[in-house]
């Protein structure tokens, strides 16, 4: 039986993580987020009504659950304000279920600014931020002069740490990207202080308190955000977020260590999407690319920028499957391929002659990389709200069937629509 299972995404992200992660947690005991900001978006559909979350697990929503934020993450207190109001007025018991770390390091305004100058300043080489000032804050967190959660409780500390930190990202507005921008050490004070008052009661060891739901047999689930090939490490670097969004990062970024997982579900989208510049081999700029991104609703849950759309990108998945050491997969938006006449899959790339079997690490070579695809006939028989695998037309069994065979990892679930039981179970995870 598996207690501790992690679900991330496989490819660059908006894969359907926080829907599996709301079906998932009727049978757990706590939710965690480890790593991001609120530059991540979850859409969950229960119901017929849509909840947006950023920072909040998904688990937020289920009477009995432990919703936490791991020291990994980096807390806007502003977002995280934001977000707990739009759940508390519709009578979601936030203060009741939520609990972080005091050592998530704090985005601030001035980590915002950064983020929009540069971004600016870059020009057509621009990565894609959301502009939510994440990078700046883990710069902040690396070079060990970041505020954390736990500085709110001693005034006199925060305020001298906030001093430094604020004189060295004004000088840099100023004197570097010729920008007018400042900020006043008084003005941030004070709003980390009334932000003190809310936050504070609900902070924890975080390390602690997991390990000891696992001591007593519960039965937790990490929450990852964004994509694995949106990893700092192991992504289409520099195009990448600022975050390790692998499985590995669990350890680091809730406390919780690697011998104690019993599980990694791969959130995979039947076809790709990515968002922001990066190399993309199965990109499509047809019809059929039109009408993945229209039937698919393919827009970010935090910008709502249109997302780019293209083919299954098994060479990639592989390289997800092995980071993370996936041990089976979650198949999302089957029904968006209803009607398709013919399917493609990426089952190699060419670089300069070669056949290659793995993505490139340099973002350069990546973006010479031309995919050899596998094709597929497809189905016209409706699969949306569909429960039951028997009753899955036989060309999507193929295509299933294929995704397991190359990758050598099941698919358990299947995806048939957005609301939370619009599933197809194959297997139990938990």
């Amino acid at each position: 039986m598996n207690h501790n299972i992690v679900i991330l995404g496989s490819q660059w992200g908006d894969e359907g993580k926080g829907k599996v992660v709301d079906f998932l947690t009727d049978k757990a005991d706590a939710v965690v987020r480890f790593q991001g900001g609120h530059n991540a978006g979850h859409t969950l559909v229960i119901k017929g009504e849509v909840t947006k979350l950023r920072l909040i697990p998904s688990g937020i929503l289920h009477e009995g659950v432990q919703s936490f934020i791991g020291n990994g993450v980096v807390v806007s207190l502003d977002a995280l304000s934001i977000e707990m109001n739009e759940l508390l007025e519709r009578g979601v018991p936030v203060f009741e279920r939520l609990s972080l770390s005091e050592a998530c390091p704090v985005v601030l305004p001035i980590h915002v600014a950064i983020d929009e100058v540069r971004e600016e300043a870059l020009g057509d080489q621009k990565i894609g931020t959301t502009k939510r000032g994440i990078g700046p804050a883990y710069e902040d967190k690396i070079a060990r002069r970041a505020i954390r959660i736990g500085d709110l409780a001693h005034p006199e500390k925060l305020k001298a740490k906030l001093k430094v930190l604020l004189d060295l990202h004004n000088f840099t507005l100023k004197n570097y990207y010729r920008s007018h921008l400042q900020f006043d050490l008084e003005e941030t004070y004070l709003k980390l202080l009334n932000h003190a008052k809310t936050i504070l009661p609900m902070v924890c060891d975080v390390s602690a308190k997991l390990n000891d739901i696992r001591k007593n047999k519960g039965k937790i689930i990490f929450e990852g955000a964004q994509g694995t090939l949106l990893d700092i490490d192991h992504g289409t670097y520099p195009f990448v977020t600022s975050s390790n969004t692998i499985s590995g990062t669990v350890a680091s970024g809730a406390g919780f260590g690697p011998c104690y997982i019993d599980a990694v579900v791969g959130i995979t989208k039947v076809y790709t999407t990515r968002v922001g510049s990066g190399a993309y081999p199965t990109e499509l700029f047809d019809e059929i690319g039109e009408h993945l991104g229209k039937k698919g609703c393919e827009f970010g849950t935090v910008t709502g920028r249109k997302r780019r759309t293209g083919w299954l990108d098994l060479v990639a998945l592989r390289r997800a499957i092995e980071i993370n050491s996936i041990t089976s997969i979650c198949l999302t938006k089957l029904d968006v391929l209803d009607g398709l006449k013919e399917l493609k899959v990426c089952v190699a790339y060419e670089l300069d002659g070669k056949e290659v079997h793995y993505p490139p690490y340099d973002n350069a070579d990546y973006m010479r990389c031309k995919p050899v695809y596998k094709t597929f006939i497809g189905w016209s028989q409706e699969t949306f709200n569909q429960t039951e695998y028997e009753k899955l037309p036989k060309a999507a069994h193929d295509y299933i069937s294929f995704i397991e065979e190359f990758l050598d990892v099941p698919v358990d679930i299947i995806s048939t629509g957005p609301e939370r039981n619009q599933n197809v179970i194959v297997k139990s995870i938990f």
